[in-house]
């Protein structure tokens, strides 16, 4: 199990550091339902990330991504397009910073966020986690990757989960430092809302460009071995 955990930590991390979610929740914190919305945007994204985790985990093991700890070839051939895929959403965002002088620029529906209902929080959260592209394809190839160990079904759970929990880091970061400072909360989310939002393309086109690699050079060794 811990082959299998090891393997998604960094596509955990690069899942937790989501620059639009997490200024998502800062918006929300500044609202009157505050305290309501952070915890349920937490939950929302933790149950988006399970959904994609559960389904790939059931597909994946009734497709035998794994025998005796040997990835199926198939397995090599998914990461080198979700590898493809990864590096091509972050050349888009890389094309798509601002340039200097220029603000950037953010979604239309961050505007209406600090108005938004716990119910829709919930849901705009399990969206942002499971059907942003980039989160999307993350998940994917971690629940892959731990399907392609041949352990048990409960320690691919367990697996998985380690690997939701370290995804959410980013989101419930803010959510923390909310009841965490109290009065200074908003100085210190101000400014990591304000950093998020200017360094946003930048943020992501490194993440997609690491993690792309890497998924191709797994997907090398299991085409290779």
């Amino acid at each position: 199990m811990g082959q299998a955990i090891g393997s998604t930590i960094s596509l955990a991390i690069g899942v937790a550091l989501s620059p639009l979610p997490i200024i998502a929740v800062v918006l929300m914190l500044t609202s009157e339902r505050a305290r309501v919305n952070g915890l349920v945007f937490v939950l929302g994204w933790l149950i988006g990330l399970a959904v994609v985790g559960t389904i790939v985990l059931l597909v994946a093991g009734s497709a035998s991504a794994g025998e005796a700890g040997t990835p199926a070839t198939w397995v090599g051939w998914l990461d080198v397009v979700l590898g493809l895929l990864v590096l091509r959403a972050g050349f888009r965002q890389f094309r798509g910073r601002p340039k200097k002088g220029e603000s950037p620029d953010m979604p239309k529906w961050l505007a209406a966020v600090e108005r938004i209902s716990p119910v829709r929080a919930l849901a705009l959260a399990a969206a942002l986690a499971a059907v942003n592209p980039k989160n999307l394809l993350l998940a994917v190839a971690a629940a892959t990757s731990i399907a392609q160990t041949s352990i048990p079904g409960g320690q691919q759970a367990v697996a998985y989960t380690v690997f939701a929990v370290i995804a959410t880091i980013g989101v419930a970061a803010p959510v923390v430092i909310y009841f965490a400072l109290g009065d200074r909360a908003p100085h210190v989310l101000g400014g990591l809302k304000d950093w998020m939002a200017h360094n946003n393309a930048v943020i992501m086109a490194v993440l997609c460009l690491l993690i792309g690699v890497k998924l191709i050079g797994d997907a090398i060794g299991v085409l290779s071995s």
